[in-house]
């Protein structure tokens, strides 16, 4: 005689899956705000022990340290980051039937931008300052412009790639390239010594939250 079969038990939904996700990292994103207001001990010890040694380092090797600077100036910079967002965006409105989803794009975008620099004038964080510096930076310091936007424009254009359906040998190379982009801009910005370690964990966990935020309305409301 053969066993009843039991049903497993169904799957939650893309749009559940995306708000929970939204909803630890948006808790996540606050704790580490009140932390840095607070100007928690611990924290700030562990953000200064991280800048004085790889400032060091930087002065130290000033051919890693340019490298970096390209990098996070030409190729990593927030700008090329919006501009591949509008990229794909034209493309998506050049198939027609993605005018909503190219808007999504673009908003979504936008919003990024928006709350990175709202939390830069509210917090007003000092950046690292030191008497020799390798580079310069602009704005307050939390959180990372630099690591917020590439996790939106990365995050997003990967997630449209997974609908796509696209091939294992792309979405691999893709996967690769935005992992390496992501945690490679944030490096680079403590390297150079403009950002806090701190500063940059914020800019990653606030771009992930807008990221899943983005999946769930596009998930929910699209036509």
């Amino acid at each position: 005689m053969h066993s009843p079969s039991v049903d497993s038990p169904p799957a939650p939904s893309p749009y559940r899956t995306a708000v929970r996700a939204a909803l630890a990292l948006g808790l996540s994103s606050l704790l580490l705000l009140v932390l840095v207001v607070a100007e928690w001990g611990p924290l700030i010890s562990v953000d200064g022990d991280i800048a004085r040694t790889t400032h060091r380092w930087a002065v130290a090797d000033p051919d890693v340290t340019q490298v970096c600077r390209v990098l996070t100036d030409w190729v990593w910079d927030p700008l090329v980051m919006r501009l591949l967002c509008a990229a794909v965006a034209v493309w998506l409105v050049w198939r027609r039937a993605a005018w909503w989803t190219a808007a999504w794009l673009v908003t979504t975008s936008a919003v990024g931008t928006a709350i990175q620099q709202g939390m830069k004038a509210a917090v007003g964080r000092e950046r690292p300052v030191w008497p020799d510096p390798v580079d310069s930076a602009h704005y307050a310091a939390f959180p990372s412009g630099h690591a917020l936007t590439a996790t939106v424009a990365l995050g997003l254009v990967l997630w449209l790639l997974h609908r796509e359906g696209v091939s294992p040998a792309v979405w691999r190379t893709a996967v690769t390239v935005a992992a390496v982009s992501v945690v490679g801009v944030g490096l680079t910005r403590i390297w150079l010594g403009v950002h806090w370690a701190s500063d940059v964990l914020a800019g990653w966990l606030l771009g992930a939250m807008l990221v899943a935020l983005a999946i769930a309305a596009h998930t929910r409301w699209r036509p």
